[in-house]
């Protein structure tokens, strides 16, 4: 389905609490081509494309890659059904949910011209409700549907590459790019300023829907102003992705393997990091997982179909690490992507100190 890049019209202003939003009809916006058309990055990857491949079928995801808190729902219900929150000193429009979605679909589509692209898949949370001025002094219960706004305060989406894949231990990798909006994140209270986001490109196991994100295919905090200049930034996060050298990192870990006594060792020692002494903490590599996502992953090495520990209670480090990014999937979506990256520097700071003790990971180890 072609998606082109169409700011949503809304026929209703409406006001909730002390923020205000743009019922103006938007023109038409198409975004330049800022950096090269020919660019792709599949031409240095060993990975199936739709070069090789013909007629590829959509990959069908059976979980979500969120869960946490947050819903599914479609682009057209963000273009539709949804206000767009405004600065409030100045009334300037902020770049929406849909807007970030689209800019990002039409900067994909510039750097990867000759793949196919499944639907995005989007998933929000934190619902602002408001009601149109004529409906402002009726009863909740006779209020009606047309007379109801709303918006998300936090919003997350992918998009999937399916013409190009890998497999890594028997798990099919398929390309994926996606990021995260949170308009707590912003003082719409104040004047526009630079508007906050996150992206990121990386791969997504289509056995269990984990995503796999490292650094360098990551930017916690894309600030822009325009389309033009997210856009321009999307782009840039994407040119400079090594995906060989995530994928070969990522294939490293199956050499690796923990014993029962390791992994829970590990549980045991980072239960205990969240309550070290700072000066303590501060000399260990960060883990941003918390006791319920360490809860999950105990939980999944005896019981996940996938990952869980085989016949003699050995775990090899790809499927630690998917055990990882699955209790991921339960943080807040403004956390979401922070702590998928930091779980990839986790597992593969964990497998060195398997083999070297003078790493700073080892003490999770000790």
């Amino acid at each position: 389905m072609e998606l082109e890049i169409i700011k949503p019209s809304y026929d209703l202003p409406a006001e909730n609490d002390n923020l205000s939003f743009a019922g103006m009809k938007q023109p038409f916006l198409e975004l330049p081509n800022v950096l090269n058309n020919n660019l792709n990055i599949t031409s240095n990857l060993n990975l199936t494309s739709s070069n090789q491949v013909q007629n590829l079928p959509t990959l069908k995801n059976t979980t979500p890659f969120i869960t946490a808190n947050s819903e599914d729902i479609t682009l057209s219900i963000l273009k539709e059904k949804c206000v767009i929150p405004v600065f409030t000193k100045d009334n300037e429009i902020t770049i929406s949910h849909s807007d970030f979605i689209e800019t990002s679909i039409s900067a994909i589509k510039k750097m990867f011209p000759n793949e196919t692209f499944d639907e995005p898949e989007i998933r929000v949370s934190h619902q602002i409700k408001g009601r149109v001025p004529e409906a402002i002094h009726k009863n909740v219960k006779d209020l009606q549907e047309n007379e109801k706004t709303q918006y998300f305060e936090r919003m997350g989406f992918i998009v999937r590459i399916p013409s190009i894949t890998e497999d890594i231990n028997g798990n099919k990798l398929a390309l994926t790019i996606g990021g995260v909006r949170s308009y707590n994140l912003e003082n719409l209270y104040n004047k526009k300023t630079y508007e906050k986001f996150k992206f990121f490109i990386g791969f997504q196991n289509m056995v269990c829907c984990n995503l796999c994100i490292n650094t360098d295919g990551f930017q916690s905090e894309i600030r822009a102003m325009s389309f033009l200049d997210l856009e321009e930034k999307i782009m840039q996060v994407i040119q400079s992705y090594q995906a060989n050298e995530h994928l070969n990192s990522m294939k490293n870990l199956l050499e690796y393997s923990l014993t029962e006594r390791d992994f829970a060792q590990i549980i045991g020692k980072s239960r205990l990091y969240n309550y070290l002494p700072r000066k303590e903490k501060s000399l260990l590599p960060e883990l941003l997982l918390n006791d319920g996502h360490l809860s999950t992953i105990a939980k999944d090495y005896y019981q996940d179909e996938s990952f869980c520990r085989n016949s003699d209670g050995n775990i090899n480090m790809w499927e630690f690490y998917n055990l990882l990014t699955g209790s991921n999937k339960s943080s807040y979506l403004d956390t979401f992507l922070d702590r998928g990256v930091n779980a990839f520097g986790f597992a593969t700071g964990v497998s060195k100190a398997l083999s070297d003790s003078s790493t700073s990971y080892s003490w999770f180890l000790s």
